[in-house]
């Protein structure tokens, strides 16, 4: 194929692609080199940019996704019954800042931290796959040790780590979301039961 068609075609791959798509996946699935690759994407990056569109494609999670831009979001929820919600209690939220920000860590450490048990939050957080378990700390008992998932991620719309803000700026954002999407969900410093809406009950 000719280059306008490898252009459409990797295009149409990142549309249909239910989970951001890697240059990798990408050389596979077309058998263009990796160098072509990374030139188209770069080439449709910019278009995007340029055309002021209700699309963007951006980089998220080691792979490329194209979704909506921001400044439709207010358009795009009223679309939805139910406007963008990530479905976690403050104290999940918490839970799983401090492991963002200090993994790989234990359950007794991030307990340190919170100053309340975790069970729960870490128990949704493995079963949203937002946390994984990153190994055991060659400590009395081997603890198992807690670290983020490229689901986290692609959740945030993060590329890398490195791409976290400042804790208590996104912990604020965050709890705040919650707070306003999530009223009454009943947690409190010694409670740390995590409350999901319905939507992600019957996901």
């Amino acid at each position: 194929m000719n280059l306008l068609q490898a252009r459409a075609v990797i295009e149409a791959l990142i549309f249909a692609a239910p989970e951001p798509i890697g240059v990798p996946q990408l050389c596979e699935l077309t058998g263009l080199t990796r160098h072509t690759v990374q030139q188209i994407l770069a080439d449709l990056s910019e278009d995007y940019q340029k055309g002021h569109r209700g699309l963007q494609m951006i980089e998220v999670a080691k792979g490329y996704q194209i979704c909506t831009h921001p400044y439709c979001a207010p358009y795009v929820e009223k679309l939805q019954k139910n406007p963008r919600s990530t479905g976690l209690s403050q104290a999940a939220m918490e839970t799983l800042a401090i492991i963002a920000y200090k993994q790989p860590i234990t359950r007794a450490e991030i307990e340190v931290l919170r100053g309340v048990r975790v069970d729960s939050a870490l128990n949704t957080l493995l079963e949203k796959d937002l946390i994984r378990e990153a190994g055991r700390k060659d400590t009395p008992g081997r603890p198992i040790l807690y670290g983020t998932t490229r689901a986290f991620l692609k959740y945030f719309g993060l590329k890398e780590l490195s791409d976290l803000p400042g804790i208590d700026k996104w912990l604020q954002e965050e709890i705040l979301r919650e707070r306003d999407s999530d009223a009454g969900a009943g947690d409190s410093v010694a409670d740390d039961t995590d409350v999901v809406d319905d939507a992600d009950e019957h996901a």
